[in-house]
């Protein structure tokens, strides 16, 4: 591990506001939030879920062959704990702001472990469960070095890329899963990032 975290970064001290938190709408009812710098103490978490998530590494099917998921994963269910308290103040802050809009609260935390500029994720939305048929909320908190989230229209089109830094916040909300797609694209030097998505219940 290599990152270099906030030399003068200040210890947690509760999860920031949402003052600052910008929308951007997209087509057919998606939309996306960013609130930069959001998480507290995020040299702190960065170094916890290193060394306390349960990472695993995946093999897919890839047409006529077997391939390694080019990232590790970990998932954390319904009522289990999170690797930093920091994590479950972010998650309960998230649930209270956005209830308004989705309803319920958010209960799983996927987490995504970018070891270096080659590890990814293609392009994707997350229509497992009820994301396939309804509007939800995805919120992604990343750890890290920057890395480039790309989204793009399902039916075509141009699309838009967000940098995510160390303890920013992206929400996709809306249609967004159905209607647009997202991917986390390979580069030529980075370092490490985690993200962690907080959803909600059948939201994968």
């Amino acid at each position: 591990m290599d990152f270099q975290g906030t030399l003068f970064e200040a210890p947690p001290s509760g999860v920031r506001s949402f003052a600052g938190l910008e929308r951007r709408a997209l087509s057919r009812g998606a939309w996306v939030d960013v609130q930069r710098t959001w998480l507290p103490g995020a040299d702190e978490v960065f170094a916890a879920l290193v060394a306390e998530v349960p990472w695993r590494a995946e093999r897919r099917q890839m047409y006529d062959r077997e391939v390694d998921v080019p990232r590790l994963l970990h998932t954390y269910g319904v009522g289990e704990p999170l690797p930093h308290p920091v994590l479950e103040e972010a998650r309960d802050a998230l649930s209270d702001h956005y209830l308004p809009e989705l309803g319920e609260p958010f209960v799983t935390a996927g987490c995504c472990y970018y070891r270096d500029g080659r590890d990814s994720v293609a392009w994707h939305g997350d229509t497992i469960g009820r994301g396939r048929s309804q509007d939800t909320l995805v919120a992604i908190v990343s750890v890290g070095d920057p890395r480039r989230l790309v989204l793009r229209p399902r039916t075509g089109g141009e699309s838009i890329a967000i940098e995510m830094g160390h303890g920013d916040l992206v929400v996709m909300g809306g249609s967004c899963q159905r209607t647009w797609e997202h991917a986390v694209p390979k580069v030529a030097h980075a370092g490490p990032r985690i993200s962690v998505q907080f959803r909600p219940l059948n939201v994968f």
